[in-house]
């Protein structure tokens, strides 16, 4: 190892005395150099601001600021995904070392960048919630994390891969997470190499070089000397003590578990019963984050079957409504689910309403925060416009800013829609003349206009006929209408069961 100068002594003897994970540090980065020398291929760290994605880039920025210049001659990527509804501290303080790495690499010639990467506008988690209506996520439908965390961050590597052929990603992985991590990290080794092929994405490796660490060597480490880009890792460490979680990791596949128990996940995630984290950091002296919590946990509630009626559609966003048959010629299935649709319009306006305001209350105090982003309230407001079951026909999305804040956003016109709400109750009249559905014929109309003026008018009759296909009776209606044709079918397979069993005697 060349004797380069560390910005703080203690790094050096750090380096030359401790031995973390069955063997001495020095090895460790004589290896982390020995790799990034090998070949031309850039490296990209996965950086979610926990403890082990921070002792990994540590690693390695001190592994190439031991380099002579001529031999960093290939960049070091450092990427963060930031979903827009991570834990606030939690981004601030990821903001905060992305400046500060970005300046020390410079000033001390490292070919090293931080780059922070969000989803698309149309797939943050406001955008589905709140626009499209999707449930708050839970287990057996954690719809967030390839579209707020895979997505992103793949987008990212790709791009870096389609550059260069092939990128290796850093990431801070350890197999004593679980067992199913170990599980993970080790299937995709590759023999007599420190690397492992990605698991989903080509021409793409990970390195993990703190794999075999313990969390307590992982805080060794930290807390050992201060961070090699400036700072300390001090604020790091409270946040931990402060609610005793763990982190949620750097997610580039869906092999990694979900991090909603953790500190360093999304303030809104329900897939846990209870946010342990929001509780540890409030207890702490955070109180300015209860707000959250308790919204957090309104989301919860409504994701619960006992309360799907309140808050829920009973038609899907295709306009039917759904059942969990199971096998209809399976005598133990004793009882047919109803499963219930996207959120009501009105439970994402009172959401929408609660989430501005909890906003407007935060920034009263002098924190200068967006819980929902402006293009996010954009693009909720077309989805509203658009609904498949509810078209917001009045439009209400400005009206709740108004309401919240007294002022305007710069709305688009065009996007106001063709229909207003005085067309809405004219139809909802002539529904109860003529008994027919008033939102099937908003819908028909739309279609209507939506090839008005076209010289051809191709696919619409099957868009119509799709229309008149869906389920547009109450509830009741179609549970009967279902539970008899069930009752149809079920006689229909006992009597082909009676068939075949005369056939064979």
């Amino acid at each position: 190892m060349t004797n380069g100068a560390f910005p703080f002594p203690t790094h050096l003897e750090m380096i030359r005395k401790m031995s973390l994970g069955h063997r001495p540090l020095v090895d460790l980065v004589r290896e982390i150099q020995t790799i990034y020398v090998a070949d031309e291929r850039p490296w990209i760290i996965g950086f979610s601001g926990g403890k082990d994605s921070t002792c990994a880039l540590s690693l390695v920025y001190i592994a190439l600021q031991q380099l002579p210049p001529e031999q960093r001659d290939k960049h070091v990527y450092v990427v963060s995904s930031d979903t827009l509804v991570e834990t606030p501290v939690v981004v601030d303080m990821i903001n905060s070392v992305i400046e500060t790495i970005n300046e020390s690499a410079t000033l001390e010639g490292l070919p090293i960048s931080a780059h922070k990467v969000v989803p698309k506008t149309d797939q943050t988690f406001w955008v589905n919630l709140l626009g499209r209506g999707y449930p708050a996520p839970n287990q057996s439908f954690r719809w967030c994390t390839e579209r707020m965390k895979i997505d992103p961050v793949s987008g990212f590597i790709l791009d870096k891969v389609a550059r260069f052929g092939e990128a290796v990603v850093v990431l801070g992985s350890r197999s004593e997470e679980s067992a199913s991590r170990a599980q993970v990290i080790a299937k995709h080794k590759i023999d007599g190499s420190a690397l492992s092929r990605h698991s989903s994405l080509p021409n793409a490796y990970t390195y993990m070089p703190i794999e075999s660490w313990s969390a307590d060597e992982v805080w060794m480490y930290l807390m050992s000397s201060p961070c090699p880009w400036g700072g300390s890792n001090q604020l790091l460490f409270e946040l931990y003590k402060g609610s005793n979680q763990g982190e949620c990791p750097l997610v580039i596949d869906k092999s990694t578990p979900s991090c909603g128990n953790s500190r360093f996940g999304c303030w809104t995630c329900t897939v846990v019963t209870e946010d342990k984290a929001l509780h540890g950091l409030i207890e702490s002296g955070a109180d300015w984050m209860r707000p959250l919590l308790d919204f957090r946990d309104l989301l919860y509630r409504s994701r619960q079957p006992e309360n799907a009626d309140h808050y829920r559609n009973f038609r899907r966003r295709t306009g039917r409504v759904s059942y969990n048959t199971g096998d209809i010629s399976d005598d133990s299935v004793q009882e047919v689910r109803h499963i219930p649709g996207p959120y009501l319009l009105q439970t994402r306006r009172d959401f929408l309403r609660e989430l501005l305001t909890i906003e407007k209350s935060i920034k009263e105090q002098g924190r200068d925060m967006e819980l929902i982003t402006r293009p996010e309230l954009h693009m909720i407001r077309r989805e509203w416009l658009r609904d498949p079951n509810e078209p917001d026909w009045a439009d209400s999305l400005p009206g709740i800013y108004r309401e919240v804040y007294g002022e305007d956003l710069d709305w688009v016109e065009d996007d106001a829609g063709a229909f207003t709400k005085a067309d809405s109750q004219t139809l909802e009249l002539l529904s109860e003349a003529y008994g027919v559905p008033a939102a099937l014929i908003r819908k028909m109309l739309e279609a209507e206009l939506e090839v008005s003026g076209l010289g051809k008018r191709r696919g619409i009759l099957e868009r119509l006929e799709s229309l008149l296909q869906r389920d547009w009776e109450e509830l009741s209606v179609i549970n009967a209408r279902n539970a008899e044709y069930r009752k149809y079918e079920r006689s229909h397979v006992e009597d082909v069961k009676d068939e075949f069993a005369e056939f064979l005697h």
